[in-house]
């Protein structure tokens, strides 16, 4: 059964195949928005979308790589075609890239990480904002402490594509505020998904992202999913331009 937050809304949720991503979706799904996967890896994006219609939700996919402008569009053009409109859009595709000394780091893994935090996002908003702002819809991203409250060796690339992502959000709500469209940054903190789990491989490893955290662990995808339901709902009505973390106190702490 779902429930009434976002009734007869339409949603694309980028990075929809696992994670945040993945739990957003379920999430705006339950509460009623009819919503597009959109991922690279269609079987994942298959079965996320067969949980959501088991629960009686709505959902559609288009497997793609969100680098590519053509792609882009054509997630904007198959959204509208199937549900009419774009209410909310949730950026939230990324890579933490390759994890090295800056002396190691090439121009193509700083690029490829650059077009898949940073690019991305430009593109898809490019294509979703004319039809958002039809709607008076809104966009949230998602970002990252990393770059914004602290700085983590070998993640110049990660943090510079997600210090990037806040300029591009402050700069796209003065844009279109007049014109009734929201736009937000919500930043996680250390969060336990796929992506996280390959950096951090070891129990050592693992504790040491939890100790950096003022709550002393990491958080669950669906918490973060509630932070970025949030940004999207009625509740936030006049939040616009915001870097907002959900980040466990990492970037308070000092113990």
């Amino acid at each position: 059964m779902v429930g009434d937050e976002f009734r007869s809304k339409v949603a694309i949720v980028t990075g929809a195949s696992s994670g945040i991503g993945e739990a957003t979706a379920m999430l705006m799904a339950k509460e009623g928005a009819s919503v597009v996967l959109v991922a690279r890896r269609e079987e994942q994006l298959a079965e996320v979308a067969s949980r959501i219609e088991s629960i009686g939700g709505n959902a559609a996919y288009l497997a793609g790589d969100v680098g590519d402008e053509k792609y882009a569009q054509e997630v904007a053009e198959f959204t509208t075609q199937r549900f009419g409109k774009i209410d909310i859009a949730v950026n939230n595709a990324g890579t933490t890239g390759k994890l090295c000394d800056l002396s190691e780091l090439g121009l193509e893994d700083w690029e490829h990480t650059i077009r898949t935090n940073l690019t991305s996002a430009f593109l898809l908003a490019k294509n979703q904002l004319p039809y958002l702002v039809e709607t008076q819809g809104n966009i949230i991203f998602t970002s990252s402490f990393v770059g914004y409250t602290a700085g983590l060796p070998g993640m110049s690339a990660y943090g510079a594509s997600k210090a990037g992502l806040i300029g591009l959000v402050k700069c796209l709500a003065a844009e279109f505020g007049e014109l009734g469209v929201r736009v937000n940054a919500l930043l996680p903190g250390g969060t336990d998904t796929p992506m996280a789990r390959a950096t951090a491989t070891t129990d050592e490893q693992i504790e040491q992202v939890k100790g950096i955290h003022a709550l002393k662990r990491l958080s669950q995808p669906d918490e973060i999913a509630k932070a970025i339901c949030f940004l999207a709902s009625d509740s936030a009505s006049f939040i616009t331009g915001s870097a907002m973390l959900a980040d466990g106190g990492v970037s308070i702490c000092k113990t």
